[in-house]
Order: C-alpha cells, then structure tokens, then sequence
C-alpha cells in the first residue's frame, strides 16, 4: 500500500516524521534511485528506500518498555566520554529502541523505551502536560522548602505550572517528598528544590504518563503490558 514516505521511515523507527522530512530535503533519502522530497509517496513493499544508501528495514513490530534506571547511567543511546548508558540495560530486547524523555546521571527510577518513533516524538512534546510523579529526598529547612515548592510558579525566571508536594515524612533535618510536576524542563525538581533551600539527595521517578514503576528492580527492564500500552497512547490522544 502507497504510504507517504516520511510515515514510512518513521514507522521503521529510525527518526520522527518531521526528522524524515528534513532527511528528504537534505537528500539522504532516495526511491528507486529518485531523490525524494516530502510528501512522495512509495510502497514500502515494492519500492527500494533507501536512507544514505541503506535500505529501509521492514516495519518492525512496535515494543514499549520500562527500565528502572539506577543512578550513574546517563539517558542517551551513546556517550562520547565513555558513560554508562541507561541504552546499555535494554539492548537485549531485539530491536532498537529509544528513550522516551530523560532522567539525568543522578537520577534514578522509571525511564520508558520505544521504537514507535512517532509515539515518542508526541509524547513528549512539551504540549502534553504529562503527570510526573517522583520521590524525593532532602536536606535542609523542609518547614520552611515544602510551602516554597508549592507556592512556586516561577523558577530560576522562566515561568513553571504549579507542582504538587507530599510530605511523607521527615527526621534529623532531612525529609522525603512526593512531588508531581506536569513539565520536562531541564533538572525541573533539582533546581526547585535548590530555589527553596533544599538539597536533593535522592531522587525517583515513580510514575509517568499513567505509567507505575512498581518493584521493578533496579537496572532491570520488562515489556508494557497492553493495558498500559493503551493507557501510553491514551496520553498522546488527549
């Protein structure tokens, strides 16, 4: 069946449709040894396409993943320094797939991986204010930091819907914090804890898109079930 043949690379898993686009227009991207250009339509079937010279793989079979991320691991597919990748704990699953967002070095708990790349792509553009739920631990003044990080609506500048906060529970000048943000910007609950005078000491992602951790152990990976495959494209949808 002729398909556009942005769709069709992005369906391969190689990149996002509007990636596929600029591929085309930079000339990487060839059917039957035609350069094309957005919006050429091809049969993936019967039609040799190919991406700097290579052929298109058959679409393979979607797979949706969780990995509980340990600390240490950096969120990238590879690291030009030599890092642990959080890539290296689930290449084992037969296919290539890719993060869906990030959790940095220091960080740790759920990270989703995915080849269906125009799934990933939408989920998370920053339109899709996904629920993020994360525990928390720090040090500091926590009676005065908890009514900060609540209050806050402005960080470092640069305008931040509210976050929810949850304190569980606390001693010896420390607390642990349930803290749900709506946003990915950049190291968001580091430097809003930092901006009320906390310091983070650990710190969990325990749910994302409708998505729970569990007791998945740390460093381990499992596939999604359908239900919650579902319930991951049931947040692009909304």
């Amino acid at each position: 069946m002729r398909q556009r043949v942005q769709k069709i690379i992005a369906q391969a898993g190689l990149c996002s449709r509007r990636t596929a686009e600029e591929w085309m227009l930079c000339g990487r991207v060839t059917v039957n040894g035609t350069a094309a250009r957005p919006g050429a339509q091809a049969d993936p079937d019967t039609d040799c396409i190919l991406v700097d010279g290579k052929p298109l793989r058959g679409r393979e079979e979607n797979v949706y993943l969780m990995l509980h991320k340990p600390r240490g691991y950096v969120t990238t597919l590879s690291d030009e320094f030599g890092r642990k990748t959080a890539a290296e704990l689930v290449r084992d699953c037969g296919v290539r797939v890719f993060p869906v967002g990030r959790l940095d070095r220091d960080s740790e708990g759920l990270l989703l991986f995915t080849n269906d790349g125009e799934l990933m792509q939408r989920l998370i553009h920053p339109k899709y204010e996904v629920d993020k739920l994360y525990r928390v631990t720090v040090r500091g003044d926590w009676e005065k930091g908890v009514p900060l990080l609540r209050q806050m609506r402005v960080l470092e500048g640069e305008p931040i819907a509210p976050a929810q906060v949850e304190l569980l529970r606390a001693e010896d000048g420390c607390a642990v914090l349930h803290i749900t943000i709506h946003e990915g910007k950049n190291r968001q609950i580091r430097r809003m804890c930092r901006q009320a005078g906390l310091t983070v000491l650990r710190l969990e992602r325990l749910a994302e898109h409708g998505i729970l951790l569990g007791n998945l152990p740390c460093g381990k990976c499992r596939a999604l079930t359908d239900k919650e495959v579902k319930t991951l494209k049931g947040c692009e949808e909304k």
